[in-house]
């Protein structure tokens, strides 16, 4: 049985004409309730990150600046966001979004966020959009609480996963795996433990072929008992920042793949939305809510 962790904290106000999307995730809740996909009794409020997971990923000096609203201008410019308490409620939220998520996943074999991904966030600094690491913060609370041995990131944003990759780049425990555009950003890119730059221009059959033939075998040499999802929807062609060209359907198709392998493999997966910039807004609405969709079909109601 999915559950999805939302909370109306996730949306913030923002200058008019900002370029992040804030309007999707009421949305896509609002969609999911109105389509049937989920019932209302699957939706909870995942609470706050406590400071304690926070801190084993990213630094404390960062971290209280975020807090106290100290970041400098350049800081704020690097993020794409206005420093706020709001922001600040927002990114705690969404990271106990992950954290629960994959909590839950342990129990129901799969859970999910409806926010999150923010694989932008450095240890000591945050960048496109991200102000904490959620994946990199829930993996580290399941290692610590020896709720997982081996766990396995699975990141489909058409952005590398840079900040996970950095976090865990001396953590065994953690396997990242970014399959993304090659010359998009972030300009300067990290060393995940496995990177798939793809072509511009990317289609569904090269895209599903290439992590069909990836995926299988990674599952094999890494054997991992816990696996963080990434499943951003700007791989598609309608994307103003992807440069891939997959279709709807075809960015349903990998969703689908990934989380069948997870259940066929009995491996407890949590879901985080990632990023989604195509021109209409209904695009990326409809897109997250396949995402969710896939879960129900491939888990169950």
């Amino acid at each position: 049985m999915p559950c999805l962790a939302t909370s109306d904290r996730y949306s913030i106000q923002l200058p008019a004409g900002h370029r992040f999307p804030i309007a999707k995730y009421a949305l896509i809740r609002e969609q999911l309730l109105w389509q049937g996909i989920a019932p209302p009794e699957d939706f909870y409020d995942p609470g706050f990150c406590a400071e304690e997971d926070i801190l084993r990923v990213h630094s404390e000096d960062y971290w209280h600046r975020v807090r106290d609203l100290h970041l400098t201008p350049a800081e704020v410019r690097r993020l794409g966001l206005p420093q706020s308490p709001e922001l600040v409620r927002r990114s705690l939220s969404s990271s106990a979004g992950t954290v629960q998520s994959a909590r839950k996943a342990l129990e129901h074999g799969i859970g999910l966020s409806l926010a999150g991904g923010t694989h932008h966030a450095f240890r000591d600094r945050g960048e496109g959009f991200c102000v904490l690491n959620d994946i990199a913060i829930a993996a580290a609370h399941l290692l610590h609480h020896k709720l997982a041995r081996q766990v396995l990131v699975v990141d489909l944003d058409v952005h590398q996963g840079d900040g996970t990759a950095s976090i865990f780049q001396h953590e065994p425990r953690v396997f990242t795996f970014s399959m993304h555009a090659g010359a998009n950003y972030p300009l300067r890119k990290e060393q995940s433990d496995l990177d798939i730059a793809l072509d511009l221009g990317t289609d569904d059959a090269t895209y599903l072929q290439i992590l069909e033939e990836t995926l299988p075998p990674l599952l094999a040499q890494t054997r991992p008992d816990f696996i963080f999802f990434q499943a951003g929807v700007d791989v598609l062609a309608t994307d103003k920042l992807g440069k891939l060209a997959l279709t709807q359907a075809g960015c349903r198709r990998r969703d689908e793949y990934v989380l069948r392998l997870c259940q066929q493999h009995q491996l407890p997966v949590a879901v985080s939305m990632g990023g989604g910039y195509s021109e209409q807004l209904r695009d990326i609405v409809d897109a997250h809510c396949n995402t969710f969709r896939v879960a129900y079909e491939v888990f169950g109601g």
